[in-house]
């Protein structure tokens, strides 16, 4: 069991979360129930499964909880380049937060192949 504050991937996800509701604040109130609702769910998603997945005593179920954190990160990844090529946000601010986001990721995985070799 882990205490999920202190691992680095919730905290930087966290961030990332609290920047994509920053970011979506200024799209069109015409998306605020399609891809604005759908990239703060994905935000939300990645540390609170970090979160889910350290509390349970399996290193197995945490490692599957990682991994619907690595999946919901992609997702966001991809609403972010929708995003880009529809003009709803700047390639500049699409950039920075698809660079954080790469880096979560990085984060993920190495954490996911650091629990898997502790099994």
């Amino acid at each position: 069991m882990h205490n999920f504050r202190n691992l680095i991937a919730w905290q930087k996800s966290v961030d990332l979360a609290v920047k994509v509701y920053f970011t979506t604040k200024e799209f069109p109130n015409e998306e605020k129930y399609g891809i604005v609702s759908q990239m703060r769910r994905a935000s939300v998603s990645v540390p609170s499964n970090i979160a889910e997945g350290s509390a349970k005593s399996s290193k197995k179920v945490f490692c599957n909880s990682l991994e619907t954190s690595l999946g919901e990160s992609y997702e966001l990844e991809t609403q972010l380049e929708i995003s880009k090529r529809v003009g709803l946000i700047s390639e500049k601010d699409a950039e920075l937060l698809e660079n954080d986001l790469v880096e979560i990721q990085r984060m993920i995985n190495g954490l996911k192949s650091k629990i898997a070799s502790q099994s």
